[in-house]
């Protein structure tokens, strides 16, 4: 079986039983025999050891256990803390065995996600090349020659070849985001303090994040959504990460949103990436966006900020100690960086933090005009033995677009848009005022859909909840379902019958409340509450269909289900179905799992 390992095709697949966890890792593992894949790996756990985890997931799943990610492989830096496990950072002078996992792996092993293997990166989070480590350089995946970037180069890679469906990376500044443009899948940079730094080796404590790889813009914002939240043992972590979901919905009609200046991109990035970014400014621009040319010189004096100011002193909080007593277990650059950070007083780090104030302030205006930044993901990209050759000018020149965003509080999400003429992968990110990630998510989605074709380096075509929610008013519909007409559900042909399409897979507004009904074969019951009532948001899938088709489609459906109008979490309204409230009495309520898939996998 060649099965897609998007989180839709791992969640069909298990709900028609075509394939179970312990299936599913026998088919990663013969992956990782067939295709090669030098210095994806830093540890790869032994398949026993996986089938081992699955077994276990698979009895609480037995045992009726919710699980988000029942049987969900993934990968994660090895910067990243996992019980049991050492961590080295990519240096084994510093390798240490961890007695804790992270509070992203703690999340990650609750909610059922099979960890496949630590994954290489350069060393100590420092750089963005993918070279700078003595685990080995990891490949492109679409030509070995170039470079797969980094920092998180492993983690991208072991997303973009099919090994598993999503996987931690870090990102202080780009390394969750150049990564993914170059091997043609999704980076998400949060909201910095919604995922919890605890048990990651720091880069720039202040400004690290935990970052997702993923294939689609859902998955990465579904997997930022289960991590997410407040964590106390975290000095960084925001109270209001609490209630933020990343999560899009519709991508709203009408959006502004801000390019660089063309001479400036001129000044910056070669001519086929040129070509592809006008080509994907284009097409937000008939998604329903209006362009606007801006000043990117102080996003640029930020960016510098990072590397020639006295924030690099920071990343030698983990590492003084060892530089200082085995210089020579660290890569010649990362060494050559960190020695340099020796230089800066308190004196320089009060005049750099004046200075970023300032450029926040020039800077802050641009959000009152636009709703994001659109930039490409790089300017250009390198082979490996141009970065040999020149590894800190190079690596400084691909963080042009990359390096303000967590110093200036900002949230981003690097999409695939196009292949160059060379065959290379190119990207384009969205960038944001913190919290608006779900905005980012909603757009970045829907240009996916219209700028990529493929899911990393595999032949799968992106899912259908990837495409644009374009239905034209008369001539299509909307229909939102929740229960036996979702996809891979028994009624799932009645809908594909009458020719309806995918639209995405999102969630209602958290005005209703969920009932499995008495019914044969299951159904669940989805009732509005009063206004001011407890209401929870429900898991769903809008399907486009005819006017003509809805017409005969409708006078199918029997009591005491109906059609009627559902609100979504966006705030737009579609048809889709309701139950009567008279149903409900006896019935019993599912809200807590806020999805019919969710409920049934717990059932058994």
């Amino acid at each position: 079986m060649n099965l897609s390992l998007d989180l839709q095709a791992v969640s069909v697949a298990y709900a028609a039983r075509t394939i179970s966890p312990l299936e599913l890792v026998d088919e990663i593992y013969a992956r990782l025999a067939s295709v090669p894949h030098p210095g994806v790996f830093i540890h790869e756990l032994e398949h026993e050891q996986v089938r081992s985890a699955a077994r276990e997931v698979m009895a609480r799943h037995a045992r009726g256990e919710p699980m988000r990610l029942y049987g969900v492989p993934y990968a994660t830096k090895d910067n990243i803390d996992v019980a049991g496990i050492a961590t080295t950072a990519a240096c084994p002078a510093f390798a240490y065995r961890a007695e804790r996992d992270a509070h992203a792996i703690e999340r990650l092993r609750a909610e059922g996600a099979l960890l496949i293997g630590k994954t290489n990166l350069d060393q100590f989070a420092t750089g963005l090349v993918g070279t700078r480590s003595p685990y080995g350089v990891p490949h492109n995946a679409f030509d070995a020659r170039y470079i797969a970037g980094g920092s998180s180069s492993g983690s991208a890679l072991a997303v973009a070849h099919g090994f598993c469906a999503f996987a931690l990376g870090t990102d202080t500044a780009g390394s969750g985001r150049l990564p993914a443009a170059f091997n043609n899948i999704v980076g998400l940079k949060p909201t910095r303090g919604m995922l919890s730094t605890r048990g990651v080796v720091p880069a720039c404590r202040s400004l690290d994040c935990v970052s997702v790889f993923a294939l689609t813009v859902d998955d990465s914002a579904q997997i930022a959504h289960v991590l997410g939240g407040f964590d106390p043992e975290d000095p960084y972590a925001r109270r209001d990460a609490a209630s933020w979901d990343p999560r899009p919905g519709l991508a709203p009609p009408h959006f502004r949103f801000a390019v660089p200046s063309a001479a400036q991109l001129g000044a910056h990035v070669d001519q086929a990436s040129q070509a592809l970014f006008g080509h994907a400014a284009g097409v937000a621009e008939r998604a329903g966006g209006v362009a606007q040319e801006v000043d990117f010189a102080p996003f640029a004096e930020a960016a510098a900020l990072l590397y020639d100011g006295p924030w690099v002193a920071e990343r030698l909080e983990a590492t003084a100690d060892l530089l200082a007593r085995e210089p020579a277990a660290f890569d010649p650059a990362v060494r050559e960086i960190l020695n340099g950070a020796l230089r800066y007083r308190a004196l320089d780090a009060f005049r750099a933090r004046h200075a970023l104030e300032g450029l926040r302030t020039r800077t802050d205006p641009l959000w009152n005009g636009v709703d994001f930044l659109l930039v490409p993901s790089a300017p250009t990209i390198y082979t490996i033995e141009e970065i040999s050759r020149d590894p800190l000018r190079l690596n400084a020149r691909l963080g042009t677009y990359a390096n303000f965003v967590n110093l200036l509080d900002l949230c981003a999400l690097a999409v695939p848009a196009g292949l160059r003429p060379d065959g290379l992968p190119f990207g384009v990110t969205l960038i944001a005022r913190r919290g608006r990630d779900a905005l980012l998510a909603s757009i970045g989605r829907a240009l996916h859909a219209q700028l990529a074709r493929t899911l990393g380096a595999t032949p799968h075509p992106l899912p259908a909840n990837a495409a644009v929610p374009d239905v034209r008013a008369g001539e299509r519909a909307a229909l939102a379902v929740v229960g036996a007409h979702l996809s891979g559900e028994p009624l799932n042909a009645e809908l594909t019958d009458l020719g309806a399409r995918l639209l995405c897979a999102t969630r209602t507004a958290p005005r209703y409340r969920f009932f499995a009904l008495p019914t044969t074969p299951p159904k669940p019951g989805l009732v509005r509450v009063a206004d001011g009532d407890l209401g929870h948001a429900i898991d769903l899938e809008v399907w486009e269909v005819s006017n003509e088709a809805l017409g005969r489609f409708m006078r199918r459906v029997s009591a005491p289900l109906c059609i009627g109008t559902v609100e979504l979490e966006s705030g737009a309204c579609v048809h889709g179905f309701l139950c009567e409230s008279a149903a409900i009495a006896g019935a019993r309520e599912i809200s807590s799992y806020a999805g019919w898939r969710a409920f049934r996998r717990a059932a058994g």
